[in-house]
């Protein structure tokens, strides 16, 4: 514990502490996606967990390898591909309220009949 004050004192934030702050963006996004009934709280939530894999790629990188840039380069790419995810979700879930006048989970059922 003491070689942690150590390295936060000298400028060096241990890993650690990027994990647990990516833990903490990872099951927020988790509790967000199973507890919300709103479609578009959901997709926060799901890049909220996406955000928070992205970040320990990142991190494994930099404290792995720090010469390299592969977890950099995939980190970008996941990035790349959640916001064309995102873009596609907002476009069905405006299709969803266009319909529908709501975009609440329980509500999508009513399209089926």
């Amino acid at each position: 514990m003491f070689n942690y004050i150590i390295d936060f004192l000298s400028g060096q934030i241990p890993m650690i502490a990027y994990l647990a702050v990516a833990l903490v963006m990872f099951f927020a996004g988790v509790y967000g996606f199973l507890t919300r009934k709103n479609l578009l709280m959901m997709l926060i939530s799901i890049e909220l967990m996406l955000n928070g894999a992205d970040l320990n790629f990142a991190v494994f990188n930099r404290y792995l390898y720090p010469e390299h840039l592969e977890g950099m380069f995939f980190t970008i790419f996941a990035i790349a591909i959640a916001a064309c995810e995102t873009a596609v979700a907002i476009a069905i879930i405006i299709n969803i309220y266009r319909n529908l006048n709501d975009i609440d989970v329980e509500k999508i059922n009513e399209m089926k009949n």
